[in-house]
């Protein structure tokens, strides 16, 4: 659906009024690539803007060292988008046709918490979930999904409530809606950060432009309070765009309470250009350069990537390493990838952490596409496949969720 800088002036203007709760290409995930180099041969150091953008010019990164061993937790899932953990470690997991399951003790339970009305075409559909930082007291979670309204398709954020018996679900309330859609770049992560606010990724919709249009939802990442009104710390008034110049990101984590990694998906056609998944360290009020800016490029007042990878990954979910079972992973970037079906671990320096000190690659094509990565309540890393959504080889026991650990 074509959205107009318009229409986008009208929905910001009902934000002002009443806050936002009243309110790739076939190409770019398609199979697998092996094609493995080494650090040396793979990274060059570009300097921009006093920084240093890493520019992995062939294959993904060095053979992680690291040992691991890979735990299938449950099977059976239809593309599962998305995690959220419960206090008692109950998982919530999203899948992309619209439906939210439970997986209680190790198992999946067979009827969905709840349905969702979801338009489902290329990558829209039931996407992100979070729960709220206060979820054992009032039992809320949230979903990103897209939705008709009125004939036309929106990408939407949601707050559901959970049933003491976790086994069902109702709907609590709308907490952003009318957020643009296309049958590409939908973004969808949600997260809530360190100081208690909804964080939601969003695409451009396949119109490049209006991810510089702090006017549109489209291309960034939102920040909202956890009822969908617009915090007054905001860096643009009475508006939830938190970052823009986005593409579309579906991983994004905090380095520190006001300092996120995002991950952004590179172009596939787009103005003629491809590859180029890129990873960069954002603020408040910064501006990630889509489409502007592309590859290591540097303008004022925008943010060059910290480190790029020219051929496409690309990025799916994406958590900050803070378990124990892996020591050597502690502080590190984990990424899951798509078409090149791997784990990609990041370190940062810690003295400049948007430099990248080395990048690795772990389980190179053993498990197909990757989605999700999140901690979980035990303190281990959980790993969602993506092997059933119409750009992988779909096994016999459809998509898995899968623990990382030593």
């Amino acid at each position: 659906m074509k959205q107009t800088k318009t229409l986008a002036a009208q929905l910001l203007f009902g934000i002002v009024v009443v806050g936002v709760s009243a309110c790739n290409l076939p190409t770019t995930e398609s199979a697998n690539t092996n094609n493995q180099q080494t650090a040396q041969q793979v990274s060059q150091q570009t300097a921009t803007n006093n920084q240093a953008c890493t520019l992995v010019e062939n294959g993904f990164g060095s053979q992680g060292q690291v040992k691991l061993r890979v735990e299938e937790v449950v099977t059976g899932l239809e593309v599962p988008w998305a995690i959220a953990f419960l206090p008692n470690q109950d998982m919530l997991v999203t899948e992309r046709p619209g439906r939210v399951r439970l997986v209680r003790n190790g198992k999946l339970i067979p009827q969905p918490v709840a349905n969702i009305n979801v338009t489902e075409s290329g990558e829209d559909g039931l996407l992100g979930i979070a729960t709220h930082p206060n979820f054992a007291e009032n039992r809320f979670f949230y979903i990103y999904y897209t939705a008709d309204k009125n004939g036309s398709q929106v990408n939407r954020v949601e707050r559901w409530r959970l049933s003491e018996n976790g086994l069902t679900a109702s709907p609590d309330q709308v907490i952003v809606d009318n957020i643009p859609v296309a049958q590409f770049h939908n973004g969808g992560r949600i997260r809530f950060g360190p100081d208690g606010m909804l964080y939601i990724g969003t695409g451009d919709a396949r119109e490049p432009q209006i991810s510089q249009d702090v006017n549109s939802l489209a291309g960034k990442i939102l920040r909202v309070t956890p009822d969908g009104q617009v915090p007054p710390d905001n860096p643009f008034a009475n508006n939830p765009v938190y970052i823009t110049g986005i593409r579309n990101t579906q991983g994004f984590d905090w380095l520190d309470k006001s300092t996120l990694w995002v991950t952004d998906h590179g172009p596939s056609g787009d103005l003629g250009r491809r590859g180029h998944d890129e990873l960069s360290l954002a603020k408040a009020g910064d501006n990630l350069g889509w489409p502007t800016i592309y590859r290591c490029e540097s303008q004022k007042g925008m943010v060059t990537p910290s480190i790029v990878w020219r051929e496409a990954l690309p990025p799916g979910g994406a958590v900050i390493y803070t378990g124990n079972s892996i020591p050597e992973w502690k502080g590190s970037l984990i990424i899951a990838t798509l078409r090149s079906q791997h784990l990609q671990r990041v370190v940062f320096n810690p003295q400049s952490p948007q430099k990248i000190e080395r990048h690795e690659v772990y389980l190179q094509g053993q498990y197909g596409r990757l989605r999700e990565a999140v901690m979980g309540t035990d303190g281990e890393l959980y790993v969602t496949t993506s092997n059933c959504d119409g750009r992988g080889n779909c096994p016999q026991q459809r998509d898995k969720i899968l623990r990382i650990t030593r």
